[in-house]
């Protein structure tokens, strides 16, 4: 195993135990290219989020400088050969191995410039579209790495990142709103009337958050209209994914405002189950039918890849 591969093993193992869950099922050349285009993804995001300064203590207290300095470090990845830090390292292996386009690494990167400038989200389409940028595109990113090139198939995969950050802004709603983050369309809380404050979510921010996930369904039943195009052991990985994803939005609902009380997170014995469970999610994605199709959702700009 190579320096690189090994730091970014590293990297999810402390970053996303759901993630890190998921990646075990795959064949081990994609496994490998998976974990080091998530350790970029993850440590570009805690670059941003001033957790990771490496050689550059100066840039702490500058998100902007921060942004500047991610994306010009990024294209030198992409773009020439001279050593560099292990994320960048495993982003420059990916990228070229699987011939991303620019465009979408720095995709990820404008997601994450919305947060730096503090971005308001009218509408569920503004909404979506911040969920593509930090969720969504890492979706594509990841289908490429397991051979996928039909345009049809990388919107079904940027439908689960879409799902999966609906999920998440679901889950970490009052976190977020705590260090000035607001995700939720604020059109839907005007109209519910609803405000984000305390400790757990009041009965008319719940309605609103319980709509989000409602919302989210459409792209995990569009994604999961995916996993035929996949390999087996690719689309088994996906599949669990997707159900340890949606069983936090299960808790949720189960749950009720009180779930907020502590951590909304799936047990590890729950994934097990939920991974065999995705396992005959593949199964029935084999069988003959009509598929979900995507009339009506939010797509992703393509021309560019």
């Amino acid at each position: 195993m190579n320096q690189t591969v090994a730091a970014s093993q590293q990297a999810i193992a402390q970053g996303s135990q759901s993630f890190a869950a998921a990646a075990r099922l795959m064949p081990a050349g994609i496994r490998d290219d998976t974990v080091m285009l998530y350790a970029w993804c993850r440590y570009a995001d805690d670059v941003i989020d001033g957790q990771e300064m490496g050689s550059r203590p100066e840039l702490a207290d500058n998100p902007a400088a921060r942004l500047e300095a991610l994306r010009a470090d990024t294209l030198a990845a992409l773009h020439e050969d001279r050593p560099m830090s292990p994320p960048f390292e495993a982003l420059r292996a990916v990228a070229r191995r699987h011939d991303f386009p620019d465009a979408w690494p720095l995709d990820l990167i404008q997601g994450f410039a919305m947060d730096v400038e503090a971005r308001q989200y009218r509408t569920l389409a503004d909404t979506l579209d911040y969920s593509y940028h930090v969720a969504g595109v890492v979706g594509v990113m990841m289908a490429r790495v397991m051979g996928v090139r039909d345009q049809a198939v990388l919107d079904r995969a940027c439908d689960l990142g879409l799902a999966f950050q609906l999920t998440n802004i679901a889950r970490d709603v009052m976190d977020d709103a705590r260090i000035g983050r607001v995700y939720l369309p604020a059109d839907w809380l005007d109209e519910a009337g609803a405000r984000i404050e305390g400790e757990i979510p009041s009965e008319l921010l719940y309605a609103v958050i319980l709509r989000l996930l409602d919302a989210a369904e459409p792209y995990y039943a569009s994604a999961m209209a995916g996993l035929r195009a996949l390999s087996p052991r690719c689309a088994w990985s996906i599949a669990s994914a997707a159900r340890i994803y949606r069983a936090i939005g299960t808790r949720i609902r189960q749950g009720g405002p009180q779930a907020y009380r502590a951590r909304i997170r799936t047990s590890g014995a729950a994934k097990a189950g939920l991974a065999l469970r995705g396992g005959w999610d593949v199964a029935r994605s084999r069988l003959p039918g009509a598929k979900p199709g995507r009339d009506g959702l939010w797509t992703r700009a393509h021309g560019r890849d």
